[in-house]
């Protein structure tokens, strides 16, 4: 309770939110009164909340009422927490927590509050009830709240079916090569390094929105790591490990199996910063492999790392040293891919969490099909040495922008010295990867390519974490920025930028082709003489549950 202690609110502050807060008690008490006195069945007025927009909630009084008054409490509790004095880290913990408990709290979230759940059940006669809680015992069984219909998907039969080939495998991830659609293709090809803490499929969902299949169609010939799904065998894997055997070997093994000396590189979220500290050691090495990289919501400076920094301090760090990482008493762990998507759904509570319990339990319906949801709810573990280090080092530390601070697979790193041009793309609602976070990446690469025409490019897109990086031109949805200056603050760069319609995946197939090479005939069979046909793409690996 240490941090706790210089905390304070102001007692002006007080005096003003507890007036506002009689004020607009009385109000809604005097609006439920006249609606009472008023002849025929009056409605509430508008609530924009959409848990309480429905017509049974506007139509009763005493569930518009009780909407009304939380609705009043929740900001007022807001209120109080924006206004306590203290330092940043406490003051965000607080609105954290409090924004946690008010959402929990919201009358929908329970049946005898919820106008809605109570008429199904009085229409059903109890059967929506008894359905609710056959949900709810099988969520328990499995340890997660269900968010869509599991049953429907399987990987590679309607998710990851992109057609392709696993060309190479070691402990940590399998290397697949897909079919090129095109007779011709760039002569450097394309290596995709995903997030290890989710599939990689969430690339290849559907035909109609795989950025995979978007990248082999404009004529690239394109790789993806497919990373392994640890089990304890692999939980004494290091941070080290991860990048000399993940994108250190997969570059490599895409440059003979191509015959060519560079290639391009993209990485997505954790797979951007690993795919960064890999070039970081190949420059230190003085080997510059990659003749362009590109970054989808990555941070390389964590100092702006959003809603998860309040999970980060010494203590939590240190707590997870000396359970599942290097320093455990009983040796090495994992961090089990449940409690990671358990946090990860915490973080939109009512999108992800609230909202299924009042469908699938209080209403006792089945979530409905969705891919992106299968994929989120599909869960990767991760070592616990690995993940250790990563939140020391990048989270707590910030360390991996500070030249010569980091010392990986035995180089001292410094970002600076990589010379590709980087394409870096960031989306403006995102929760996990603040965009002015992902802004922070630009100093940090464009030193080493200073002397090209297109070192850098930064591209903003609209909505958050994923559903902005997966908006295919067919869907002609959302919009982009794009502003060729970049100055030192992102507010400066979006004043200065101009908005475009649609996807912004044209954006970056204009940059990357001038990069990728001239046309040489496409292959006519995956891999090498070396490194042969193993299995059909989505491959073993991917298909492992946590």
């Amino acid at each position: 309770m240490k941090s706790m202690a210089g905390l304070s609110l102001p007692p002006d502050e007080l005096t003003r939110l507890q007036a506002d807060y009689l004020k607009d008690v009385s109000a809604i008490w005097n609006q439920s009164l006249e609606r009472a006195g008023s002849a025929g069945a009056a409605k509430a007025p508008g609530i924009t909340d959409r848990r309480f927009a429905g017509q049974d909630w506007l139509e009763n009084p005493a569930a518009a009422y009780t909407a009304q008054m939380y609705l009043l409490n929740a900001r007022t509790l807001l209120q109080m927490a924006e206004a306590v004095q203290g330092d940043a880290k406490t003051r965000a913990r607080i609105r954290f927590a409090v924004q946690q408990w008010i959402d929990a709290a919201a009358p929908s979230n329970f049946l005898a509050f919820n106008p809605e759940a109570i008429k199904k059940a009085v229409s059903t006669q109890g059967e929506s009830i008894a359905t609710g809680m056959r949900h709810l015992l099988d969520d328990l069984r499995k340890g997660s709240v269900s968010q869509t219909d599991e049953s429907v998907f399987e990987v590679g039969r309607n998710v990851a079916t992109t057609e392709g080939t696993v060309v190479f495998e070691n402990e940590l991830f399998q290397l697949i090569e897909y079919k090129p659609l095109t007779s011709r293709v760039h002569e450097r090809a394309m290596l995709f390094v995903p997030p290890c803490i989710n599939k990689y499929y969430i690339l290849d969902l559907q035909p109609q929105n795989s950025v995979i299949g978007y990248s082999v169609a404009q004529g690239h010939r394109t790789f993806v790591m497919s990373w392994r799904n640890p089990d304890q065998s692999l939980a004494a894997k290091t941070w080290d490990d991860y990048i000399e055997q993940g994108p250190l070997t997969a570059i490599r093994t895409v440059q003979e199996i191509a015959g060519a000396k560079t290639i391009s590189a993209m990485g997505f979220c954790i797979g951007g910063t690993i795919l960064t500290t890999a070039l970081a050691v190949l420059a230190a090495r003085d080997e510059h492999p990659v003749a362009s990289a590109t970054l989808f919501t990555t941070l390389l400076d964590f100092a702006d790392s959003g809603v998860l920094d309040v999970f980060i301090d010494e203590a939590a760090v240190r707590l997870r040293e000396t359970t599942i990482g290097a320093q455990a008493p009983g040796g090495p762990g994992l961090l089990r891919g449940k409690e990671l998507a358990t946090t990860f759904s915490f973080l939109r509570p009512n999108d992800l969490v609230w909202n299924y319990v009042v469908g699938n339990y209080l209403k006792g319906e089945a979530p409905p099909p969705f891919d992106l949801l299968y994929w989120n709810g599909d869960a990767t573990n991760l070592p616990g040495p690995m993940c250790s280090w990563y939140l020391r080092h990048m989270y707590l530390q910030n360390d991996l922008g500070k030249p010569g601070v980091l010392t990986v697979c035995g180089e001292r790193i410094d970002l600076g010295r990589i010379r590709a041009p980087f394409f870096l793309y960031a989306s403006r609602e995102d929760h996990i990867v603040p965009w002015t976070g992902a802004y922070r990446s630009v100093p940090l690469v464009r030193g080493g390519a200073g002397r090209a025409a297109n070192a850098v490019k930064f591209v903003l897109g609209a909505s958050g974490h994923i559903a902005g990086v997966i908006n295919p031109p067919s869907a002609n949805k959302r919009n982009y920025w794009i502003n060729d200056k970049l100055p030192a603050k992102a507010e400066d760069w979006l004043a200065g930028a101009t908005s475009h319609p649609g996807s912004w995946w044209p954006e970056w197939s204009k940059w990357l082709a001038p990069l990728s090479g001239k046309q040489v005939a496409a292959p006519k069979t995956p891999g090498s003489r070396r490194f042969k046909a193993i299995e059909p793409a989505p491959g073993r690996y991917v298909k492992a549950k946590a």
